[in-house]
């Protein structure tokens, strides 16, 4: 059962954080989701939120959005909420995850501000069995960039539609600015931001990564660099799941897809410790 189709829905508290980061050197914005322990009065709704820190979802946009995309495009909450799991929405920009040759070090602000700043802020679990990642076009990009270098960070990662082979996507004519701007006038991408090297060199070394999952529509451009990026897995001896059906590179997809990716995330029981 996905979590749309529950009957009931909990409670969950949506908050825009305004906030410095030292990393960028600038204020920026996260959109969270929190689950809300007890709704007595509130017709239709029931406390979601679990004993100890929360399960947490980092869920990254895409190229065109923010921190607030998903919030107000899907149902993320409303999927979201029965499951006791906090969601946290950053804003990166343009950035494709990357600290850039001229810019913000973006991938600095996710992988080692971000976290250290939501564990302070917030009721969130540091164990790795309760901290996933996903995202959507260059979010899932980012999603497995971060989880294929830091895979000791998270229990499983998801993309939707992601730009998965980004050394290709660098020389597309629509993003050659922000690739000069990502990647410097060569736009040669570092071996360390390249899914394709990162997920063979995890296959060779044997390493422990999270649970992957890979979705893109059959209608959708970047299907071939998925399906590659699926293959280049496999070829490494590297586990992913995999969908590819129906779709383009739309909200109708992406709704029903970040449904499905949060039924297959392995989330323990309530008060589980284990």
């Amino acid at each position: 059962m996905v979590p749309g189709a529950l009957r009931q829905t909990a409670a969950v508290a949506h908050l825009r954080v305004d906030f410095f980061s030292e990393a960028l050197g600038l204020s920026t914005s996260m959109t969270v989701l929190l689950p809300q322990s007890t709704t007595a009065g509130q017709i239709g709704m029931a406390g979601g939120a679990r004993q100890g820190g929360h399960p947490v979802l980092y869920l990254l946009h895409g190229l065109s959005d923010d921190d607030t995309t998903w919030a107000r495009r899907t149902s993320i909450e409303r999927y979201a909420a029965p499951l006791g799991l906090a969601v946290v929405m950053p804003q990166v920009h343009r950035s494709f995850y990357a600290d850039e040759a001229r810019g913000g070090r973006y991938w600095t602000f996710l992988s080692e501000e971000l976290p250290a700043l939501v564990a302070g802020f917030f009721n969130v679990s540091d164990r790795r069995e309760d901290t996933f990642v996903a995202g959507l076009s260059m979010g899932g990009y980012g999603a497995l960039k971060w989880a294929l270098r830091q895979p000791e960070r998270f229990a499983a990662a998801a993309s939707l539609s992601g730009a998965l082979d980004a050394a290709a996507r660098a020389r597309a004519p629509h993003l050659l600015a922000d690739m000069r701007r990502i990647l410097g006038d060569d736009l040669v991408l570092p071996r360390e931001d390249d899914l394709l090297h990162l997920v063979r060199d995890a296959g060779a070394r044997g390493a422990d990564l999270p649970a992957l999952h890979v979705a893109c529509g059959t209608e959708d451009e970047l299907l071939g660099g998925n399906r590659h990026f699926v293959a280049t897995a496999h070829d490494a001896g590297v586990t992913v799941t995999s969908e590819f059906g129906p779709g383009a590179h739309d909200w109708a997809y992406w709704d029903a897809r970040i449904a499905e990716v949060l039924a297959w995330l392995p989330l323990r029981a309530a008060g589980g410790q284990g």
